[in-house]
């Protein structure tokens, strides 16, 4: 049996009018024969990277475990870049399988001159299928560099070099069609697929902000997560709110710059981030946002308690 692909749409499957189904896909990549088993084909319906949500993904994930315990040596997802960063870590959460799993797509549909998907594609299965690759975890496949799930990031918006790891760089390459993965990162133990669906928010601080538009925001929600100045700054003036939203439900404080950790002993100004924590607020560590975001949403939707969901971002952050 060969790696299996799951071919979800996105850039890599937009041929004009038309868009690919993964044996299209697969039928325009030189090189896919040199594989151990051709490829096994599934295809899922298409739809944009945007409109993904997580029981599709899950949905997914489900399967390719069923396709792992059937045989398949690793798995090839393909889907639009615009949250791939975020698919990944969610996949990454809940896979529990030595096989590796590897998520790859495209930044230049194939109607285009120098058009990445099929480039991207033969990596990521390679990768898929290599002995080396097992018990990564979920992996990134793009531009022959092979990254984390944990750590990547998409940090362009048309760049076929789109992704990186900004903490970490990546942790592998692809070498002449060779896979070589040069650390092996701490994985921590797979979560349970949460069985509910929590609403989580996303606020990210910005200059002179509007406490009213924080809590009017907050409302309804079960979980948030701020994204804030530098190692974890706000305005004093969403302190007062902040603290109050933490007494009712996880908040967690995490930076909006893209890389490194929010601090937690450093400042002691109103809004710093020692007076955060002071107030409840739980830890976000390296995860950006939207992985924190992904991180606190599958733990609440696993009937996590605000002590579990504190230890579970001590643990990954």
């Amino acid at each position: 049996m060969g790696v299996t692909l799951y071919a979800m749409g996105g850039t890599i499957s937009m041929a004009g009018a038309d868009r690919l189904d993964g044996a299209a896909l697969a039928a325009a990549v030189p090189g896919l024969e040199t594989l151990g088993a051709p490829l096994e084909i599934r295809d899922r319906e298409p739809v944009g990277g945007g409109s993904l949500t997580f029981e599709r993904v899950l949905e997914v994930a489900a399967s390719a475990a069923e396709a792992v315990d059937a045989g398949a040596p690793g798995i090839v997802i393909t889907q639009g870049t615009d949250t791939l960063e975020e698919t990944a870590y969610l996949l990454d959460l809940v896979w529990r399988h030595g096989a590796p799993l590897v998520l790859t797509g495209a930044m230049r549909n194939p109607t285009l001159a120098g058009h990445d998907g099929a480039a991207n594609l033969l990596a990521a299965a390679r990768v898929a299928e290599s002995p080396a690759a097992r018990g990564l975890g979920v992996l990134v496949a793009f531009n022959d560099e092979i990254h984390a799930a944990r750590f990547v990031r998409k940090r362009h918006s048309t760049s076929t070099a789109a992704f990186v790891s900004p903490d970490t760089g990546p942790i592998g390459h692809l070498v002449e069609g060779r896979v070589r993965i040069l650390t092996r990162p701490q994985r921590p133990e797979p979560l349970p697929a949460p069985g509910a669906t929590a609403r989580v928010g996303l606020y990210t601080v910005t200059l002179d902000d509007d406490p009213a538009l924080l809590t009017a925001f907050a409302a309804g929600l079960d979980g948030l997560v701020v994204a804030g100045f530098g190692v974890g700054h706000v305005p004093a003036v969403l302190v007062e709110p902040l603290g109050a939203l933490a007494a009712r439900m996880p908040v967690v404080l995490t930076s909006r710059t893209g890389a490194g950790s929010v601090h937690r002993d450093t400042y002691r100004a109103p809004g710093s981030e020692t007076d955060l924590l002071g107030r409840g607020l739980i830890d976000g560590g390296y995860l950006h946002p939207y992985q924190a975001r992904v991180l606190l949403k599958a733990l609440l939707g696993g009937g996590a308690s605000r002590p579990a969901v504190a230890a579970a971002f001590a643990e990954r952050g």
